[in-house]
């Protein structure tokens, strides 16, 4: 009976959805944190009579019985998330389709991308380097590190990503400008963890976004958080279990059947 294996593939396709899911609600609150969302296919057909196209069998249609389904992808929407003021003024939140790029200690690969706008300065002696949380070094836009003296104040960055400062003479300093980019597909991005991806071949080279075609602003002192909908991913949720459950009672009521055929011969 094809019906026990058929809704054996929707429970397991059901638990990758309720894996996903889960995985959006608890990042809710995980700064630049993009939704995904399952993606399935059905599987092959057994056809038991091919249609005719000859009128006289009155036969304008097939029949076919499915075996069950698969899940094929989980794509990623990079939706912008709202804007919360922090009044930090290392926090920068992006509006537009761009990505930070930051320097890989590891060096495999040598770049990563990330919409996590909360850095940080790390200091040495009396230079002060922007950071991300974990410490990798956030790229200007000639690949180089942006550094700031210790006896400056007023750090700003602005809607373009220059990042200015005012020396002890009270003059203000271009310190360098925050490098963005995009990819003509984000959703080939692999994800690393820690708000991190890097660029695959699907997702193509970065492009830097140039001031004549900047796409992407920047906003000192806000974030960008989550683009996950709490309650879209309840609803999402629910018809997740009412399918896995559905799909169980399908199994059971295969195997009753299956009892039923057995107990005839009694």
């Amino acid at each position: 009976m094809r019906a026990l294996w058929t809704a054996a593939s929707g429970m397991r396709a059901q638990q990758l959805n309720m894996d996903t899911i889960s995985n959006n609600l608890a990042n809710v609150n995980t700064t630049g944190f993009k939704k995904q969302k399952t993606e399935f296919k059905d599987l092959l057909y057994t056809s038991m009579k091919s249609v005719s196209n000859d009128p006289e069998l009155g036969e304008p249609v097939n029949l076919q019985i499915g075996h069950g389904v698969r899940p094929v992808a989980t794509s990623r929407l990079f939706t912008n998330g709202n804007l919360e003021k922090t009044e930090n003024p290392t926090d920068v939140a992006l509006e537009g389709p761009g990505f930070f790029v930051v320097e890989n200690p590891t060096g495999n690969p040598e770049q990563l991308f990330t919409r996590d706008g909360n850095f940080k300065f790390s200091v040495d002696g009396d230079v002060m380097t922007l950071v991300t949380s974990q410490g990798y070094t956030v790229l200007s836009t000639d690949d180089d590190v942006i550094e700031v003296e210790s006896t400056m104040r007023n750090f700003s960055i602005s809607e373009g990503g220059m990042v200015t400062a005012q020396d002890e003479a009270g003059e203000i300093v271009e310190l360098g400008e925050i490098q963005i980019v995009q990819f003509i597909n984000p959703e080939g991005l692999q994800a690393m963890g820690n708000n991190f991806f890097s660029l695959t071949a699907n997702s193509g080279e970065p492009v830097i976004e140039e001031d004549e075609s900047k796409d992407t602003k920047l906003y000192q002192g806000f974030l960008e958080t989550s683009n996950v909908q709490l309650v879209d991913e309840m609803v999402r949720m629910i018809m997740a279990q009412r399918a896995y459950e559905i799909n169980s009672k399908s199994i059971q009521t295969a195997d009753d059947m299956m009892q039923t055929v057995n107990s005839l011969k009694r």
